[in-house]
């Protein structure tokens, strides 16, 4: 379950305009999180990475827990990203900073993923609400 808050979380600050259209406040809310967002989406990255380590460890779920499973994969990929995207300036300067081919190569990434930054934080938000859904379906 905490996959999946933690998704959704992270959906709404990658999305700042669906939040602002539902809920006029939630600006001044985004402007205090701002500072913070390259922190968020670097802890988050690596939370969804060790997903991705965790959902392979657990290959045998695949016979017993198909959808749970499938979901875990695919909510931790979209987490990522996210993250990757949102924490891509702290990534570039502590990850990144030694490592020149590196750096270019998360650079000419970050490019092609900038523009699906808004489809992937909607995919976000029903992926992390099913992973949810599915926690309590499920166990």
């Amino acid at each position: 379950m905490i996959f999946g808050i933690t998704l959704i979380l992270l959906s709404f600050i990658a999305v700042p305009s669906l939040l602002l259209s539902k809920k006029p406040n939630a600006k001044e809310l985004l402007e205090k999180i701002e500072p913070y967002q390259g922190w968020i989406g670097l802890v988050c990255c690596f939370y969804g990475v060790w997903g991705i380590v965790f959902s392979i460890l657990n290959l045998g779920w695949i016979t017993t827990f198909p959808i749970w499973w499938g979901t875990l994969l695919a909510g931790n990929i979209i987490q990522s990203i996210l993250g990757f995207m949102l924490g891509f300036s702290l990534i570039n300067k502590y990850v990144l900073s030694k490592n020149d081919a590196a750096k270019e190569k998360a650079i000419i990434l970050r490019e092609k993923l900038a523009p699906k930054q808004g489809k992937l934080g909607l995919v976000g938000l029903i992926v992390g609400a099913w992973m949810i859904v599915a926690n309590i379906l499920f166990f």
